[in-house]
């Protein structure tokens, strides 16, 4: 009993069950859609990194990502000069159909083909416990980059697309919401040094995690 619980179909199942259930019970209710500082006001008051660049998204990614709200922003550590970006979409609703992409179905899309992928725990301010996110590694010819993103709603970090769906589930159901966001940061790996790619893109998520919580719904 306890290997079909671990098992993935059970997984699957549960989430089926959830969302079956949500389906009756919180998708039927009045949503409640908390407010949000725009994105586009977020500040990044830091000594180590500064705000290089503003990324316009073309209108045909727009409408495939469909979010209520993006930050799209290219940073670079004074100190290093390495580079990382910042890539943040919130979405008020995912009752209407809205969700947003995983990076490991967009990436391959956009030519990246991912060689390496895990999750890590990083330590940040303002948090008692690490925040756990994903971690890849991608290539497209001789081109690599470190991959950092997760999903982030009600102060709750989440790696797991499926506990991701879960979650969006349950909280439908208890709060009458299902706002959230996907948070992504890549750095180019640079002379074939992933490791050093992969500090930065850590450094980089402790210097503006705890100011951007500011501008995505509690």
């Amino acid at each position: 009993m306890a290997s079909w619980l671990n098992s993935k179909s059970s997984r699957v199942l549960s989430i089926v069950l959830l969302a079956q259930a949500a389906a009756f019970y919180g998708f039927s209710r009045n949503e409640t859609v908390p407010p949000h500082r725009p994105l586009q006001q977020f500040a990044l008051n830091s000594s180590n990194w500064i705000l290089e660049q503003n990324v316009d998204i073309d209108r045909d990614t727009l409408d495939v990502l469909k979010a209520d709200d993006l930050l799209s922003r290219i940073y670079q550590n004074r100190s290093t000069g390495q580079i990382a970006t910042l890539f943040v979409a919130y979405f008020e609703t995912q009752r209407t159909g809205k969700a947003p992409h995983s990076p490991k179905n967009c990436l391959p899309g956009s030519g990246w083909v991912q060689t390496q992928a895990g999750t890590i725990d990083i330590p940040v301010q303002g948090e008692a416990e690490p925040i756990r996110v994903n971690r890849y590694i991608v290539a497209r010819g001789e081109n690599q980059s470190v991959v950092l993103y997760w999903y982030q709603s009600r102060n709750r970090v989440i790696a797991s697309e499926y506990s991701a769906k879960i979650y969006t589930v349950t909280d439908s159901i208890r709060y009458h919401r299902s706002d959230t966001s996907l948070v992504r940061v890549v750095v180019d790996v640079q002379n074939g040094d992933q490791q050093k790619a992969s500090d930065t893109a850590v450094s980089f998520v402790k210097a503006f995690f705890e100011p951007l919580k500011e501008y995505l719904p509690a």
